[in-house]
């Protein structure tokens, strides 16, 4: 199929605890982009330059995105182009930052794009040394960076990266370019910035827990986001941009409400092992589903091990009336870190001197200093300050494989099998093949039959998940 026109999808802000909570009332909007050009080197700004930055895909997380990039401490910061496919969103999304940034907010109308185009054409207004901002759902992520890499820009993309193999092997290939052409990419897992999580992966690393003998986490609270849908009403025109509206529900989409929530807690529990896991093994289902249409099963456990044998198990479940828990633990030979308590930030990480959380216990917590810092914003400042220095910067790589093993954790839920990490990356069932070419009067890659979506089955289908 012909590409006339990219597609510009929506991401739109999972829980109140997400990324973007302190924009939550600017509402929720996307968009989605793509420009090819040619790599230049040396993408860089100097100190006193103001960074330009453009927002493809303004919905909650990204509408968040831009707010923390116009924060950031070490600027100067301005938005200046911004795409959207549905205008409602986009002028919710621009109102928003307008009223809480001023003149930050340089968008005038002819660089607020509405349509298929609009992205292709935000990103044209970037010169080398700014930033374009992808947070859409990300099943776009792939041939955007592409497009990123070849205009020489900067690019801050939220997580996950992937939502299958396919695509994961991608990311790692494009990631490579980007390296070579010295453009600098954050990922938004921001844990990894967040100090208080640094300080402890130190002290994990330097055996104030011992060696790791176990990690667990859990994600587990009500129905959020998109992930439950009933039926597409009669009055949506395109089934496609109702599958992007609910992109949740999708897996082609986002991965599912396992990749696009549960990577987060996957992620830091890595890092503090300092290793991604080699093997999964997993169970899940669907409960109390009504007329619902969408993808995702209601509860997923999973048993991740890595390569020294050590298991990390990892809970999700999205029902409401259960117990509520959103929280990391790392169990060491000699003491018992928390990773996280209460959600992403603060943290509130400390390490108890054996396996029992009492205060007595505690032999070291967060928060001495001060109370622990935005890790969202965070993120944007280390990514600035790699721009305007010109180091080394490129988290695309590890949030490629981030994704992966949190997908690899999800494919063994939906089949019912034990997978390795060497089996899975060669897995061929990629999600949205076409979703490169897409333009409005494409198919959505999911079809429905009778106004269902096939749903994952475990024990029949084996080698993929629907």
């Amino acid at each position: 199929m012909r590409r006339e026109h990219h597609l510009v999808p929506t991401e739109s802000s999972p829980t109140s605890t997400s990324r973007r909570g302190f924009l939550k009332s600017t509402g929720t909007l996307a968009a989605a982009g793509a420009l090819s050009g040619v790599a230049l080197p040396h993408v860089h700004a100097a100190s006193g330059d103001t960074i330009r930055i453009a927002l493809i895909g303004s919905g909650g997380r990204g509408t968040g995105a831009a707010g923390n990039a116009l924060s950031a401490r070490n600027g100067p910061v301005k938005l200046v182009a911004m795409a959207d496919v549905f205008p409602d969103k986009l002028k919710t999304s621009y109102e928003g930052l307008k009223n809480q940034f001023g003149d930050k907010v340089d968008v005038p109308e002819d660089r607020l794009f509405i349509g298929f185009d609009g992205a292709q054409k935000a990103m044209s207004v970037l010169n080398k040394g700014d930033i374009v901002i992808f947070a859409t759902p990300p099943a776009f992520r792939w041939p955007f960076f592409k497009q990123a890499i070849d205009k020489g820009i900067n690019v801050f993309m939220e997580k996950p990266v992937a939502v299958d193999a396919p695509t994961a092997k991608r990311m790692i290939e494009l990631s490579d370019l980007a390296t070579k052409a010295n453009i600098k990419v954050g990922v938004g897992l921001m844990c990894r910035h967040c100090r208080s999580r640094q300080e402890l992966h130190k002290k994990i690393q330097d055996g104030a827990i011992g060696q790791i003998i176990t990690m667990r986490s859990y994600r587990m609270h009500g129905p959020v986001g998109s992930a439950f849908s009933q039926p597409m009403p009669d009055s949506e025109d395109s089934e496609l941009l109702w599958q992007i509206r609910r992109f949740h529900s999708f897996l082609w989409a986002s991965g599912g409400c396992f990749s696009d929530f549960y990577i987060h807690n996957i992620d830091e529990c890595c890092w503090m092992k300092n290793d991604w896991p080699v093997q999964a093994q997993a169970s899940g289902g669907r409960n109390y589903r009504g007329e619902n249409v969408d993808q995702n099963f209601d509860n997923y456990s999973v048993e991740y091990t890595f390569r020294d044998g050590t298991k990390y198990f990892h809970f999700g479940r999205t029902m409401a009336g259960c117990h509520d828990e959103f929280a990391s633990y790392a169990h060491g030979q000699n003491g018992l870190a928390v990773i996280s308590s209460e959600g992403h930030w603060p943290s509130k990480a400390r390490i108890y001197k054996a396996q029992k959380m009492t205060n007595s216990e505690i032999v070291w917590r967060t928060g001495k200093e001060g109370p622990d810092q935005d890790p969202y914003l965070l993120e944007w400042e280390d990514l600035i300050d790699a721009i305007k220095k010109d180091l080394p910067y490129n988290e695309a790589e590890r949030g490629a494989k981030a994704s992966l093993v949190t997908a690899m954790g999800r494919f063994a839920a939906h089949t019912g099998q034990v997978i390795t990490y060497d089996d899975y990356i060669k897995n061929p069932q990629e999600f949205a093949p076409g979703v490169n070419a897409f333009d409005m009067k494409s198919a959505p890659p999911l079809i429905s039959e009778g106004g269902k979506y096939p749903v994952p089955r475990p024990g029949l289908l084996k080698d993929r998940e629907y």
